[in-house]
C-alpha cells in the first residue's frame, strides 16, 4: 500500500524521487559533456560575455536616474525620486515634436536608402564572371568602411564647404552659384545618408555575398536547362535565397531606427543646419554633458531604447507570421 501523509495526501514513491534524481544526473553529465566537448569555443565567448555584463547589463543600475532629481553630490540612491517628472518635461517641450521629426525622419530615410544597396552590390558582385576585377570591385568598395568618421565627415568639408570646397569651386568655374552642401537643413538628410552609402555599402554587402555562396549551384544550372535567363535566375533563385538573411538585417536595422549616430551628426551639425540635424542623441548629449542635466538626459534616453525595443519586437512577430524567419 501506499504510504498516506498527514490530512490524507499519498507520499511520493520512493522509487519516483530516486528516477527523477537519477535523471537529473544523467541531464547535468550530458551538459557537462557537451560543454567539455566543445570548452575551446565556449571559451571564446568569455570575452563577449564579460563585455556585455560589464557594458550592458550593469549600466542598467543607473536607470533609475530617469525618475530622479539625480545630484552627484547625493549619489544615485540620495537623489530625490521625481516619478515621470523628466519625461513629463520632455514630451510637453516644444522642441520634443521636432526632435522626433528629425529623429525618424532621418532613420528612415537612411533605412529605405542605405538598406538595398549592398544587396543590390551583393547580386552584381556575384554576376562578375572575371575573379581579378570582382577582387578589385570588392576591395574598393570595402575601402571606406575602415575611413574613421571623422575623416569623412573631413572628406565631405573638402568636397562640399561652400567657400573653397571642390564641388563649389567647380560650380563657380561653370558660371553658377554656390550652394551650402554643409549648412543647408535641406541637403542634410541627404548628405548624411548618402555619405553613409558611399561609406558601409561594400561592407555591408559581404554578408549577402556569404549567402549567395550557399545557394546550392545545381538551381542555376537547371534553371539554365531550361532557359532562364540571367535576370529570371537572379529573380527566382538569387533573391528568394538571401531573402531570410535580408529579413534578419532588415529587423535589426529597424530596432536601430531611434539610434541615429551621434558621431557624425553631431560632427556634421552646424548652426545653420540645426533644424534638421538636431536628433534625441545629440540633444541627449547637451542636456546631459553640457548642462549636467542627468536625470532628464537619461530619461529621454530611456525612451529612445523603449521605442527601439517596441519597434524591434512589432517588426519580429511581422516578419514571422508573413515568412516564418525571425529573431526568436
Amino acid at each position: 500500500m501506499v504510504k498516506m501523509l498527514q490530512g490524507g495526501r499519498p507520499a511520493a514513491p520512493a522509487r519516483t524521487r530516486a528516477e527523477k534524481r537519477a535523471r537529473g544526473r544523467q541531464r547535468r553529465r550530458r551538459v557537462l559533456t557537451k560543454l567539455n566537448q566543445s570548452k575551446s569555443l565556449y571559451l571564446f565567448l568569455i570575452p563577449a560575455i564579460v563585455y556585455f555584463i560589464i557594458f550592458c547589463y550593469l549600466p542598467m543600475y543607473g536607470v533609475q536616474i530617469a525618475f530622479k532629481y539625480y545630484s552627484p553630490r547625493l549619489g544615485i540612491w540620495g537623489s530625490a525620486w521625481t516619478g515621470m517628472e523628466n519625461l513629463n518635461r520632455f514630451f510637453d517641450s516644444y522642441y520634443f515634436w521636432r526632435l522626433l521629426r528629425n529623429t525618424v525622419g532621418l532613420s528612415l530615410y537612411n533605412l529605405i536608402v542605405a538598406f538595398p544597396f549592398p544587396i543590390l552590390l551583393a547580386l552584381v558582385f556575384n554576376e562578375v564572371k572575371s575573379p581579378k576585377l570582382k577582387k578589385a570591385v570588392q576591395t574598393i568598395s570595402y575601402a571606406p568602411h575602415f575611413i574613421s568618421v571623422v575623416v569623412l565627415v573631413g572628406i565631405l568639408n573638402l568636397f562640399f564647404n561652400q567657400g573653397n570646397g571642390l564641388i563649389n569651386v567647380f560650380l563657380d568655374k561653370m558660371g553658377f552659384e554656390k550652394f551650402g552642401f554643409l549648412t543647408s537643413s535641406a541637403a542634410f538628410p541627404s548628405m548624411y545618408v548618402w555619405s553613409g552609402v558611399w561609406q558601409n555599402a561594400g561592407w555591408n554587402s559581404i554578408i549577402y555575398i556569404a549567402a549567395l555562396a550557399a545557394i546550392d549551384p545545381q538551381l542555376h544550372e537547371a534553371a539554365q536547362i531550361d532557359g532562364a535567363s540571367r535576370l529570371q535566375r537572379i529573380l527566382h533563385i538569387n533573391l528568394p535565397g538571401i531573402l531570410p538573411t535580408a529579413i534578419i538585417m532588415f529587423i535589426l536595422d529597424v530596432g536601430q531606427v531611434m539610434n541615429m549616430g551621434f558621431e557624425k551628426v553631431f560632427l556634421m551639425q552646424n548652426a545653420q543646419n540645426t533644424e534638421t540635424s538636431q536628433v534625441i542623441s545629440t540633444f541627449v548629449y547637451e542636456a546631459g554633458l553640457i548642462n549636467s542635466d542627468y536625470g532628464f538626459s537619461t530619461a529621454i534616453g530611456l525612451f529612445n531604447n523603449i521605442i527601439n525595443i517596441v519597434l524591434l519586437l512589432t517588426v519580429n512577430k511581422i516578419a514571422k507570421k508573413i515568412s516564418d524567419t525571425s529573431l526568436f
